[in-house]
């Protein structure tokens, strides 16, 4: 088992482990696990991927989100992510499918606009099309270690507001439903996460973030914007190129990703499983004091 760099700062492959490896054997779960916490972006190639293995896989990092309604494989472990309908077709661009696929080419982070938020996200390759379709990633943590130390304390200090129909608006006003809208409400987090094993703090923020608490509407967007800029600007990413039985592993608590187009006549399906954070993930870290108080 090796573990190979591949981004700028952050990202590596593992090579020589499988992701029943992992589910199936303590020592090897630890060192996954310490990479993941060193690097935030983990890829697994030539998986033999099953829905069952990928769930696997996943529980032992934590427990796992319940796909809501509305989405595809609602009331399971799993989020089908895909451009063919029931019948067998490719969507059309403007089919809600299809628009959904859209919305993930914004950057942000899985979940956040969730009650609790996630730790990770597990994302595996099982139709894919010939060309296009990259997944990108940044690092958060680099870009809150880049920024000057007032900054970084003004921050620590801050929260925002993030919400899925936000950042679903920007691509079309019909992609969330009204079941969506309702078990899902807005969710406030500090701005910056604190990851507990090594000490680091990231940047949380996304393209949900609609308003920051206290500051004002214009130049809260301003400072997302500016924010979200600085993490993404050229030479600070990693692009990952899928191949079938690639399984790409991420933190949320750490990095942002978006996905890249892709020719809309091929195919494309992808299934995700979501890791919940938890206290020894640092969540106590991320909520508001209100939060803590009540709870």
């Amino acid at each position: 088992m090796e573990f190979v760099p591949l981004g700028p700062g952050f990202a590596a492959e593992a090579r020589g482990v499988t992701l029943a490896d992992v589910a199936n054997d303590d020592d090897t779960y630890r060192a996954v696990r310490g990479v993941f916490e060193e690097h935030s972006v983990l890829v697994f190639r030539d998986q033999d991927v099953t829905d069952e293995g990928q769930i696997a896989f996943s529980r032992r990092f934590g427990p796992l989100e319940v796909t809501p309604a509305a989405t595809q494989g609602a009331g399971t472990h799993l989020v089908i992510l895909t451009t063919i309908d029931k019948d067998g077709n490719i969507v059309p661009g403007d089919h809600r499918l299809a628009l959904r696929n859209k919305a993930n080419q914004l950057w942000h982070a899985d979940s956040t606009f969730k009650a609790i938020p996630a730790l990770a996200s597990v994302l595996s390759g099982r139709i894919m099309p010939e060309h296009g379709g990259e997944t990108e990633y940044v690092s958060t943590r680099l870009a809150f270690e880049r920024l000057d130390p007032g900054m970084q304390k003004r921050l620590e200090s801050l929260f925002a507001w993030h919400d899925y129909s936000h950042s679903r608006g920007k691509i079309a006003s019909n992609i969330v439903s009204a079941d969506e809208r309702a078990t899902l409400p807005p969710q406030c987090w500090r701005m910056v996460w604190k990851n507990p094993v090594n000490g680091r703090s990231a940047l949380y923020i996304a393209s949900h973030v609609y308003a920051v608490e206290g500051v004002a509407d214009a130049e809260a967007q301003r400072l997302i914007g500016d924010l979200t800029a600085a993490a993404t600007a050229p030479g600070l990413s990693y692009e990952h190129a899928w191949r079938r039985g690639d399984v790409v592993m991420w933190d949320n608590r750490a990095t942002l990703h978006r996905g890249r187009p892709w020719p809309a006549h091929e195919a494309r399906t992808m299934v995700r499983t979501t890791i919940s954070a938890t206290a020894a993930d640092g969540l106590e870290s991320v909520r508001p004091p209100s939060r803590q108080a009540a709870e």
